[in-house]
């Protein structure tokens, strides 16, 4: 940016100091604002997605059992406390719609996303503050929405997170075919609309509104991170918004895009020549990127979490840029991998399985860049630091399983089993979860002010990691045996009396896991009020944000927007006295810049 332009932006934003409560906080365009609100939306969407499969999980360890929490919560949906067997897989359907998206994609991506591009690249705000603001408010109003539809008579929609035909094409097919689902494709609809404009103003403002000195490769990995995400989100999220219009027609219209031959009860419907096989591939189309849309931030927010408080370059940066790339490139090309029983051309079937065991070397790069980053650190413990590192496990051991869910021969075992529960919930759902915990505990003081209480962080990171192997470490095992998911109750399988154990144990340390978030939630709230303020780089790093102001101001910077000399890891560097040197420190005489 020119010193003209700075100027006349920095002038520019000197006529919002006198806001109004309403223009400050609620339609703000302030990029830290908006963050606040993904953040908090994002945070209210995930308690009741967590209460969800609590209550899920409580129906399949003690089936047909009268339950309180169920007749309190459920009331005509559990007559006697004794769940109804619709209104179960309803509440999986929405479990799986609130977390993924609402909670994963717009609570970590716009969180994130929003908070730290301007800050980390040196701009003012993003590269357009009214759209910024557009976008919050249609995730605000999908995320009503989808909540309106739970209380909707007929039920909320019911045909798993996927929501596959007919089930969801046809009104008449079940009781969340009705209102419910209509409701729900209202809402993804309204939510594709708010993440498409999000992802467009973080590319715009990404290779348009950097600093003086900030290049490419000096772009700390979050930014990168970010960048891409937004990317993939811009190519693969019109997919699923396709796949939602036409679902619309075939539900309101009479069009057949989906259906073909159907039968209700003995008559037949006049539908012919659809076929759901054809919304499969438009959902997985989107359905894939989307897990390293939720996975990418995570991964992001780690690298630079790792490095800091490693107090170490991180290993290998443009290896991590590379694998950051050849993931997007290859996410888009694996989406085969979810319908390998679906009646496939086998010879297309060994063509994804090439393609999704391609995409495991990526992933082993950013692997083993975080363990040699961690190697002989002078690691620093905080709770954001032990997110990071539970993250890196969970991406390990739940990828590990994805090598035999991607194989076409190993997968028709287990497809559809507890086992892909197990393996997508550790290597997406825990994963970006913690990313997500860690961006929280290392950004708190840079939104907030203060300072997150450290004990309380502990106690929340080893109840939620013991929890969260707890739960779905066994479900591999039951889903090896081959326990189907989405059954509201086993008992009528003799085959399946051997897991009913196993179930109870999984249900225990879910219940556990979900109560020990109250901790994390008490901890954020009340620090937000009365924490331990903050100093103005309390972890002692690189990156630009750590350079703004503690109290917030619209625009960022006081006077001239700092310019970088260098990239964002200059960690324990020979020659300086401090074990970091942020990036708006010139480089000394004779001084070289690491070759990154």
């Amino acid at each position: 940016m020119s010193a003209h332009a700075d100027t006349h932006a920095h002038d520019d934003h000197g006529h919002h100091h006198k806001e109004t409560f309403v223009t400050k906080y609620i339609f703000s365009q302030d990029h830290k604002m908006i963050a606040k609100q993904y953040l908090i939306t994002g945070t209210i969407m995930g308690v009741i997605g967590v209460l969800m499969s609590i209550m899920f999980r409580m129906q399949i360890a003690w089936p047909e059992e009268p339950n309180v929490l169920f007749e309190a919560l459920l009331g005509k949906w559990a007559p006697g406390g004794v769940m109804d067997a619709d209104i179960y897989l309803a509440l999986v359907t929405i479990h799986g719609t609130i977390m993924v998206f609402f909670v994963l994609t717009a609570g970590l991506s716009g969180t994130f996303s929003n908070l730290l591009i301007p800050l980390q690249i040196g701009a003012r705000d993003m590269a357009s503050g009214f759209l910024n603001m557009v976008s919050y408010w249609l995730f605000f109003l999908s995320s009503v929405i989808m909540v309106i539809s739970l209380f909707v008579e007929a039920g909320p929609a019911a045909a798993g997170w996927t929501i596959y035909p007919p089930l969801s094409a046809l009104p008449m097919a079940q009781g969340g075919s009705g209102a419910g689902m209509t409701l729900w494709l209202v809402s993804m609809a309204i939510f594709i609309a708010s993440s498409l404009l999000g992802s467009l103003n973080y590319v715009v403002t990404v290779i348009n509104l950097r600093t003086k000195g900030m290049s490419m490769t000096r772009l700390p990995l979050t930014i990168w991170a970010f960048f891409v995400t937004a990317i993939i989100g811009i190519v693969s999220f019109p997919v699923l918004l396709s796949a939602a219009l036409l679902l619309i027609m075939d539900r309101s219209f009479g069009t057949s895009f989906f259906l073909s031959d159907i039968f209700i009860q003995g008559e037949v419907l006049h539908y012919q020549g659809g076929s759901p096989v054809l919304f499969e591939h438009l959902f997985w189309f989107l359905g894939h990127p989307e897990v390293y849309i939720v996975l990418l931030p995570a991964l992001g927010i780690t690298s630079e979490i790792i490095a800091t408080n490693s107090r170490k370059p991180i290993f290998g940066y443009r290896a991590m840029v590379m694998s950051i790339l050849a993931i997007a490139f290859l996410s888009t090309i694996v989406w085969g991998h979810h319908m390998f029983i679906s009646g496939m051309n086998p010879f297309l079937g060994s063509v994804f399985t090439f393609t999704t065991l391609l995409i495991a070397i990526p992933s082993a790069v950013k692997a083993f860049n975080y363990i040699t980053t961690l190697w002989k650190g002078n690691l620093q413990m905080n709770p954001a630091m032990l997110f990071s590192i539970g993250l890196v496990s969970t991406f390990i051991t739940g990828g590990l399983t994805g090598i035999i869910l991607g194989d076409s021969a190993l997968d028709i075992n287990v497809h559809d089993t507890y086992f892909v529960v197990a393996h997508f919930h550790l290597v997406m759902g825990i994963s970006a979860l913690y990313g997500m915990f860690a961006g929280i505990y290392h950004w708190f003081p840079k939104m907030y002010g203060r300072m997150l209480n450290k004990n309380l962080g502990y106690l929340h990171f080893w109840v939620t990691a013991i929890c969260a192997y707890g739960v779905f470490f066994p479900m591999h095992f039951i889903g090896m045996a081959g326990l189907p998911r989405r059954y509201y109750t086993n008992s009528n399988f003799p085959l399946f009396d051997d897991t009913a154990n196993a179930n109870v144990v999984i249900t225990m340390f879910a219940i556990v896991g979900g109560i020990f978030q109250l901790v994390f939630l008490w901890n954020f709230f009340y620090s937000i009020f009365y924490g331990k303020k903050t100093t103005q780089n309390p972890w002692r790093s690189n990156t630009l944000e750590w350079t703004a102001p503690i109290k917030h101001i619209h625009g960022n910077w006081e006077g001239e927007i700092p310019h970088v000399h260098r990239w964002a890891y200059d960690y324990s560097k020979p020659g300086h006295e401090d074990d970091f040197v942020p990036q708006n420190v010139p480089l000394y005489d004779g001084e070289e810049e690491l070759q990154h």
